[in-house]
């Protein structure tokens, strides 16, 4: 359950990352109610995983894959470009997180 809770948090978290983008800072009501609703479950869901992962591990996959899906997001959704240093970036913290879960020696791995 604890990965679960983990992926309902970055997946509610990029959700509520696409929203504030559409919500033109916070000028459209709708926009704006779905960033704070997937922002407050994003973080009850993320407080769920902390019960059991420890905080580092669980807060470098939250933010890493966060990032990751958001930039995706950023491309698709809203026709933005990445260029060859953020992409660099991007994989740099996909390694990163990928050699923290695979060699890592924190509880719960």
């Amino acid at each position: 359950m604890k990965y679960l809770f983990l992926s309902l948090a970055i997946v509610l978290e990029v959700i509520g990352s696409s929203f504030m983008k559409a919500s033109h800072g916070f000028s459209k009501l709708l926009p704006t109610t779905l960033t704070i609703a997937a922002y407050i479950a994003c973080f009850f869901f993320l407080s769920q995983a902390l019960k059991s992962i420890p905080l580092g591990v669980a807060y470098a996959i939250w933010g890493g894959l966060g990032i990751v899906l958001t930039a995706v997001i950023s491309v698709v959704v809203f026709k933005q470009s990445l260029d060859v240093p953020t992409i660099i970036g991007i994989v740099l913290i996909v390694s990163g997180v990928i050699v923290m879960n695979i060699f890592s020696k924190s509880p719960a791995h």
